[in-house]
């Protein structure tokens, strides 16, 4: 009987020299990966998962119609924020590539859900995280641990060292998450700032056009239903379940995982796997985040279809297990408790921040 292509991936990892073992780590894998057919596309889960999203999303403009002037519209509110969140997760994952073959369908798939339904500018989120993808926690090259309001390295922390900013640092852990509630407001004023920049391409201006339609119509019917008081409160509370849900569900996945100085050079496996980790907790944990609990998976195959993640995960686990590669997993709530430790302490890392004992050996 012939060997199945993992077994014959793993049976011998120390065939090959050091050298050529460790160029071909993440290619091998990706053939392993290729050959069991994890890659192929999911359209069936895909069309059913859009076909609620849109179908709830109808039912709450019902019933956001129906109620009328009550202060019930706060639950419409909530359930908005929720169904967002579902939106932004699909998406992604068609910014990704993980839904059609066709680059154009996943192109304005993702478009349209993002800014006609969401509010978004896919195009600005989509080189940030483009940039995250190629450089996940490299100093001075990953956005999201770019300066701003949140300190996420030792020499961003250590400049602050006096009056507000420096008690709002040593306290940044605990304020993190109050602090996402303004992530859905960030997220449009950052869209709309990219969107109306100079230089802004044909299809961005027809993007702009739909962003802003849809920001208009959305705020334009709360007003005109509901009282100034309630309309405000209704804004105000979708777009802070929707920031913290949304944030929430990327914060545990590189917050706190080693960082990488700007000059260090590693293997595509290795840069992906270190810096990343995974949150376990079933089908509720894997609805709630999108599927961006498989983290490592997602970061070692962007395009493979969400669904998939979970089955390729033991693979990838036992692969790293092999080679000796240090594959991260840590409970939902333990993930946001090392979220809190690190953004309180960050500034009390040490200066080199990456000192992992196996990395330092691939350091050119």
């Amino acid at each position: 009987m012939g060997r199945s292509p993992l077994s014959q991936l793993l049976e011998d990892p120390h065939a090959q020299r050091p050298q050529q073992r460790h160029a071909s780590l993440y290619s091998d894998l990706l053939t392993t990966v290729r050959e069991l057919g994890l890659l192929r596309r999911r359209y069936a889960y895909y069309w059913t998962r859009i076909g609620l999203v849109l179908a709830a999303l109808g039912g709450v403009i019902a019933g956001f119609v129906l109620l009328g002037n009550s202060w019930f519209q706060l639950l419409m509110a909530g359930a908005l924020a929720l169904i967002l969140v579902q939106v932004a997760f699909l998406s992604h994952d068609s910014a990704h590539r993980q839904i059609f073959d066709s680059a154009a369908w996943n192109d304005w798939t993702a478009r349209l859900l993002a800014g006609g339904l969401a509010g978004m500018s896919i195009t600005w989120w989509k080189n940030k995280h483009s940039k995250h993808h190629n450089a996940p926690n490299q100093i001075g090259k990953d956005p999201d641990i770019a300066i701003g309001v949140i300190a996420f390295t030792p020499d961003h922390a250590g400049s602050r060292r006096r009056g507000f900013i420096k008690w709002f640092g040593d306290r940044q852990g605990w304020l993190f998450f109050p602090l996402l509630t303004l992530e859905g407001l960030s997220l449009h004023v950052s869209s709309l700032q990219h969107l109306f920049r100079r230089g802004a391409t044909r299809v961005e201006r027809i993007e702009a056009a739909v962003v802003v339609s849809r920001l208009g119509l959305y705020v334009t019917a709360l007003y005109v239903v509901l009282p100034v008081g309630k309309a405000s409160a209704f804004l105000g509370l979708q777009l802070a379940v929707f920031g913290v849900c949304l944030g929430g569900s990327f914060a545990p996945n590189h917050k706190g995982m080693p960082l990488v100085p700007k000059t260090m050079k590693l293997d595509f496996l290795r840069r992906q796997v270190l810096m990343s980790r995974n949150v376990r907790g079933g089908p509720v944990v894997d609805f709630a985040m999108g599927g961006l609990n498989y983290q490592i998976e997602h970061h070692l195959f962007p395009s493979m279809p969400r669904p998939t993640l979970r089955k390729v995960q033991p693979i990838v686990r036992e692969y790293c297990a092999q080679n000796g590669v240090k594959y991260t997993e840590v409970g939902f709530f333990e993930s946001y408790t090392i979220i809190v430790d690190y953004l309180n302490n960050v500034g009390l890392r040490a200066r080199d921040p990456f000192q992992c004992p196996l990395v330092s050996l691939y350091r050119d």
